[in-house]
């Protein structure tokens, strides 16, 4: 299985969709955008792909465009707040108590 993600900005989520599939939806991450700043506020993964690395392949995917895009990423959807709690590389692009926004 490949998973290929793909920012689709005017529907306001990233797509993770299986190559080996036909390019079929394995699961999305909405957000929405201000200026620098996206808040993530929603992560759905298609149920034949759960338990199969999809979430995983896509918060990264998306924690790693932030970072190239020079975002600040607010984790409004709960999973993804203790998911980043566990990985402390990306703190440098989370919003936190003690950042400030631009």
């Amino acid at each position: 299985m490949v998973i290929d993600v793909t920012d689709v900005p005017d529907r306001e989520r990233f797509e993770a969709r299986d190559s080996d599939a036909d390019g079929a939806l394995a699961g999305l991450m909405t957000y929405q955008l201000t200026g620098k700043v996206i808040a993530v506020t929603h992560v759905e993964i298609t149920p034949e792909y759960a338990d199969r690395g999809v979430e995983e392949t896509l918060t990264r995917a998306v924690m790693n465009d932030a970072r190239q895009r020079a975002r600040v990423v607010v984790p409004i959807y709960p999973p993804l707040a203790d998911w980043l709690g566990k990985h402390p590389e990306y703190n440098s692009i989370v919003a936190g108590a003690t950042k400030k926004l631009k």
